[in-house]
């Protein structure tokens, strides 16, 4: 079963796939992206994701090439072509190719670039042991709730992690938690869930949205509020949220112990609901 590309309007094995050098997404990063994962073979909350790729987009002033129904009809058609039991879905959208100019070409059509390639779930024996995180300061630039294609410092804080022998970095800005380089942040306190709110300092995930309903719906007490590094540093539990990682424990930051140093009772109870409702 191959990995499947797919640019502006054709499908093809995904090594076959390319675009232009002059492309602004690659010369510029002028682009919006969206990742969607399967269950069961069928897209999770797709519709919420092309959401957030539209108000990316229209933050930008990009044009969506396609309607609601054809970007499910796009993705469907991906799906079938490659056959796998569970995929993870890459859409880009690119103001296109054009002279290199800094500002907006006249006339340019965007770029649409979507790779199917097959999901490979995060080992069950990672969750229930927990992670590790390092903290790095947030350079990032100041609109980090546009899905922007400009992934630096994400990257590089990735890299540090690695380094470091953590599965994810954490942002700090200002002496706040914003959020980690591929996922949201949630602090248990107390009985109390709490994390940074929307705004231009995070991406607000679909899986955080789901996450934060689920917490309510099981009586746990939610905030959406500034988290200092020292609560984060004296938190009672510590877990990520995302499209990849779902609902997974930090046991340790920085090389010391978050609560026991081991998964909460609150992150275990809120990733079997949240199996539950994808499932």
């Amino acid at each position: 079963m191959p990995a499947i590309g797919f640019v502006n309007g054709t499908f093809m094995p995904l090594e076959q796939a390319t675009v232009s050098v002059e492309d602004r997404g690659y010369q510029f990063g002028d682009g919006v992206y969206e990742v969607i994962r399967t269950y069961g073979g069928t897209p999770f909350r797709m519709e919420a994701h092309v959401a957030r790729l539209e108000r990316s987009a229209k933050a930008l002033g990009l044009p969506m090439p396609y309607s609601n129904r054809e970007w499910g009809e796009l993705v469907a058609e991906g799906l079938k072509r490659a056959e796998f039991a569970e995929s993870k879905v890459y859409i880009q959208l690119t103001r296109g190719v054009a002279p290199r100019d800094h500002a907006f070409p006249a006339g340019s059509r965007p770029t649409v670039v979507m790779t199917i390639r097959e999901l490979r779930p995060l080992a069950r024996a990672i969750g229930e042991a927990g992670v590790e995180a390092i903290t790095l300061d947030d350079i990032r630039w100041g609109r980090c709730d546009i899905k922007s294609v400009n992934l630096l410092a994400n990257v590089l804080a990735r890299q540090r992690a690695k380094e470091a022998g953590a599965f994810e970095a954490i942002f700090v800005r200002d002496g706040t938690v914003t959020e980690g380089s591929v996922s949201n942040v949630m602090i248990v306190k107390a009985g109390r869930v709490i994390t940074a709110p929307e705004g231009p300092r995070i991406l607000s995930g679909v899986t955080r949205s789901l996450v934060l309903d689920l917490a309510r719906k099981e009586g746990i007490p939610v905030e959406e509020r500034t988290v200092v590094l020292e609560e984060l540093r004296h938190a009672d539990e510590v877990f990520l949220c995302g499209t990849t990682v779902e609902v997974l424990p930090v046991v340790r930051i920085d090389g010391r112990d978050v609560g026991t140093g081991k998964p909460g009772p609150v992150a275990a109870r809120l990733s079997e609901r949240f199996k539950q409702a994808v499932t």
